[in-house]
């Protein structure tokens, strides 16, 4: 359980590679541009505008040239209040990181006052532009593309990005334009994705482990819709920080961009290493953070449990203790999780919830070695030996660690079907008292000899 005082703040870390950056007014098809270039359907897309709010990063390459691409909201300049302001804010930091930036308008309006006023942001920010008219996928709508030389930022290239028209030569341009890239060897970077029911904090805390505005923040529920990924290094560890919508029961989530937000959700679940589920600690556990905790360990993933607002609670031994047995007899189905109380706030504790990640993430990768592993076997079946069913008794030959992230580990028996999954529990608990595997998901299978 940690408890201790947060020291320094982690520091974003330069991935070393050129920095793309699109931007645009709402409802232009930013998002659709985004997944293209980057070959996954990783952003929201609906017709509906303000479906992205956050800076979504993903990775996209041309001609074995990598880059980083960032997608954004769509961009009111005069918006002084709401999410509108905060997507200004937002774009305005992706413009700072950008190298260089795809100014997206729609070929089917033709100039709007709010391209124009996004065109003089442009100006200000000395970045190369590529404008890019959307939409254009006929001759009519390629033609309307014109229109855009009054903007003053260049030659306006046609494109349609639902069509996947002139995306090649707009990633010919781009390389042009980009500086070289100087990326460092691959390390195994710590993925860590923050999950949790809407509204308790979740971005709150990302903002506080980055020491910055990196996704929006508002107290309206369900401000995050998409998963994203912001990579990071906290002391000597490389990681990336997914940001993710809050999860809802099944019953309660509406159709459209909130399914899809779940689906996200649990699709950062499945990429991450370590899940930070964040509690409200000024509410009770509910059945959906049960739920929460019930995916990351079918899932097989490292889990931190991190009681959020606890700069609002009676900081005391005795009240850590109560609230600590209260959150885990609620999540009895992953007893192996740590806890961490914060203040994502005040920034009280982060460092300690870091510390957590990274001892849970060095756990998953520990291997033991096959004669530890066999004798542990020895040890448990001696000390109750398995239940038989049918007329052979149960023996359990041998066994090994097949895998790491998660520890997997393999039993090799004379029949493996009449294995009851209470014996299964009894030997995970086992191996955890010999090796403790605190914070990760374990996994134990059953093979036959024949097998």
């Amino acid at each position: 359980m940690a408890d201790t005082d947060a020291k320094t703040a982690p520091s974003t870390t330069d991935t070393r590679k050129p920095v793309v950056a699109i931007v645009g007014r709402p409802n232009v098809g930013k998002s659709t541009l985004f997944n293209r270039l980057v070959g996954d359907r990783q952003a929201i897309v609906e017709d509906i505008p303000g479906t992205t709010r956050d800076r979504l990063y993903g990775d996209a390459e041309w001609k074995t040239s990598p880059y980083t691409i960032i997608d954004t909201g769509g961009l009111e300049p005069d918006a002084s209040e709401g999410y509108s302001a905060l997507i200004r804010d937002q774009v305005a930091v992706a413009m700072a990181e950008a190298d260089v930036i795809l100014f997206v308008c729609d070929a089917t309006t033709g100039v709007t006052p709010v391209d124009t006023e996004i065109a003089e942001l442009l100006r200000r920010a000395e970045r190369p532009v590529l404008l890019l008219a959307n939409k254009g996928d006929n001759e009519a709508r390629q033609e309307l593309a014109v229109e855009f030389y009054e903007l003053g930022l260049g030659d306006p290239m046609a494109i349609s990005a639902h069509h996947d028209i002139g995306l090649r030569e707009v990633q010919d341009k781009l390389l042009d334009l980009l500086p070289a890239s100087h990326l460092e060897a691959e390390t195994q970077l710590l993925r860590m994705a923050v999950v949790g029911r809407p509204n308790v904090g979740k971005s709150a805390l990302i903002n506080a482990i980055l020491g910055k505005e990196r996704v929006i923040v508002s107290e309206m529920a369900g401000t995050t819709r998409d998963a994203v990924d912001t990579p990071f290094q906290y002391g000597d560890c490389k990681m990336v920080l997914i940001d993710t919508a809050g999860l809802r029961r099944p019953g309660r989530i509406e159709k459209g961009i909130e399914k899809y937000s779940v689906m996200r959700a649990q699709n950062a679940v499945e990429r991450s290493d370590v899940v930070v589920l964040v509690l409200d600690g000024t509410e009770k556990v509910a059945h959906q953070d049960q739920h929460i905790a019930g995916d990351v360990a079918k899932a097989y993933k490292g889990l931190v449990v991190a009681v959020n607002k606890w700069d609002l609670a009676e900081d005391t031994e005795e009240h850590r203790n109560t609230i600590a047995h209260r959150v885990l007899t609620r999540l009895r189905f992953t007893p192996w999780a740590p806890l961490a109380f914060i203040s994502a706030k005040t920034s009280l504790n982060i460092d300690g919830l870091l510390d957590l990640v990274v001892e849970v993430d060095e756990a998953r990768s520990m291997r033991i070695p096959t004669a530890e592993v066999n004798a542990a076997l020895r040890e448990a079946v001696a000390a109750h030996p398995p239940a038989s069913s049918g007329r052979k008794p149960l023996k359990l030959k041998y066994a090994t660690q097949a895998e790491i992230r998660p520890p997997t580990f393999v039993v090799f028996c004379n029949d493996a079907k009449s294995v009851h999954f209470s014996y299964r529990r009894y030997l995970e608990n086992h191996f955890r008292r010999r090796w403790g595997f605190e914070g990760t998901a374990i996994r134990i299978e059953f093979r036959s000899r024949a097998e």
